[in-house]
């Protein structure tokens, strides 16, 4: 592959990209520039106050989120990374989930959009897969709802691997080796089946936890990590800039859904759940290790982080779906331009990546509620629930109203009830009534870090 001219890139990571033949690497979108949701509660503290308060929302967490019907163990894992790198589980015998999430080009291919089995172009920009343990839906437009079910798009679209999941079963279970590991993993269910190849992928996929750069160093009390550029590069962007809004907390995304203004006629989002509020809406991506996983967008269609920070002030295409959360008449400075792209590069390795091996990253995340309130009202706002746990009594109607600015929605998928409110803009309400008694998790589609666990008595 050529080298890819970047104007932003450092010495260190100019040598690095000759070294590995000259790709520049793949993914790490900064997606919505949008209104920094801890500003108000920071406003009242002293700037030393406030800046420790904003650097604890980024601290690297201390365990990994894993769902009780797919707890991680050392054979379950290794069976999943064996698989990852396997190609007989595609048609051809030519593609793993590594070729184009290849662990030496950050999890990502390094190309605008991949290609597979088919050879044709594929629609949207590979992402990388970083810290996917977090993420409540997987895919560009979330239509996935977790790494379990996650593993059968991409092993059955005709243009990737272009088989299926039982084809892949059959082909491993002419190995030996596979059937001992697979009943080793799975001692209750020692047969290889669909199921537990996805579950052992998922294992292992969250596994692939990026490691700490020197912005951790930074957010764990080392004052010099950072330059005095890349310091006023944090200020914009969780100040002028306000992008930490949508890129917050440890994996410096929200994991919601924005149409941020780039052109083309992919309705993302809108077309999964067939919702009009929430075309051209694309997930915002993960920062970290941005600056190895250019290019850039759900598109591919932006070539270096200059191009990105362009696009938010010059706002993209005027849609009337496009995010209120972006910043109206954003204007910097060339010298703001380059503090901001420094501060972004902090994120990255100072080499190619590898997945983290801090002790936590074994560690499994337990599972708290929210206190839980008697009330059968519920406010939208900052995309929140609050209150974001409720009990009430079987038919007993629920009030869900949008004190926000942005379009919500409320959403119950269960076999034992399932609710869809539509598009829910501001001021609005809607009222839903579970007839059965039991515990049901309702979320908003187009902000789907939104959740509102429902108690029925």
């Amino acid at each position: 592959m050529p080298l890819v001219p970047v104007r932003h890139a450092s010495g260190r990571r100019a040598a690095w990209q000759a070294f590995a033949g000259g790709a520049l690497l793949g993914f790490g979108v900064l997606a919505a520039l949008a209104l920094a949701p801890v500003r108000d509660l920071l406003a009242a503290q002293a700037p030393s106050e406030r800046l420790s308060a904003l650097k604890a929302t980024f601290r690297r967490p201390d365990a990994v989120p894993s769902p009780a019907s797919n707890p991680p163990t050392a054979a379950k894992v290794a069976l999943g990374q064996r698989l990852f790198f396997d190609k007989e589980i595609s048609v051809t015998g030519t593609i793993a989930c590594a070729s184009c999430h290849d662990p030496k080009l950050a999890l990502t291919d390094g190309e605008p959009t991949g290609r597979g089995v088919s050879g044709r172009r594929l629609k949207r920009h590979t992402p990388s897969l970083w810290n996917l343990a977090w993420s409540r839906l997987l895919f560009w437009d979330g239509r996935a709802p977790s790494l379990e079910a996650q593993v059968r798009f991409p092993v059955e679209h005709p243009d990737e691997m272009g088989a299926s999941l039982e084809n892949a079963v059959l082909r491993l279970s002419r190995h030996a080796s596979y059937q001992a590991a697979f009943a080793e993993a799975f001692p209750a269910e020692p047969a290889i089946n669909a199921n537990t190849l996805a579950l052992a992928l998922a294992a292992y996929e969250r596994t692939l936890v990026s490691p700490p750069t020197r912005f951790d160093a930074w957010i764990a009390g080392d004052a010099a990590a950072l330059s005095a550029a890349e310091a006023r590069g944090f200020r914009l962007f969780t100040g002028k800039g306000r992008c930490s809004n949508c890129h917050s907390g440890f994996q410096f995304t929200d994991n919601n859904f924005y149409d941020i203004g780039l052109p083309g006629d992919d309705k993302g989002r809108g077309e999964v759940i067939e919702l009009k509020a929430a075309d051209h809406a694309f997930k915002t991506p993960s920062l970290r290790e941005l600056a190895w996983t250019g290019p850039y967008m759900h598109d591919g269609s932006l070539a270096t982080l200059e191009e990105v920070v362009h696009h938010y002030e010059t706002g993209g295409v005027a849609r009337t779906t496009r995010s209120p959360d972006l910043p109206r008449d954003l204007r910097l400075s060339a010298e703001e331009r380059a503090d901001l792209v420094a501060f972004l590069e902090t994120l990255s390795s100072e080499a190619p990546p590898q997945p983290s091996t801090e002790a936590w990253v074994g560690s499994v995340a337990p599972v708290s509620l929210p206190p839980v309130a008697d009330t059968r009202r519920v406010s939208q706002l900052d995309k929140k629930f609050t209150p974001a746990h409720v009990r009430l009594r079987a038919g007993e109607a629920l009030t869900v109203i949008n004190d926000d600015t942005r379009t919500h929605n409320l959403r119950i998928f269960d076999a034992r009830f399932a609710f869809n409110s539509g598009a829910q803009e501001p001021h609005e309400a809607v009222t839903v009534r579970i007839p059965v008694t039991g515990t049901f998790e309702a979320f908003c589609a187009i902000h789907p870090s939104m959740r509102l666990t429902v108690e029925v008595e």
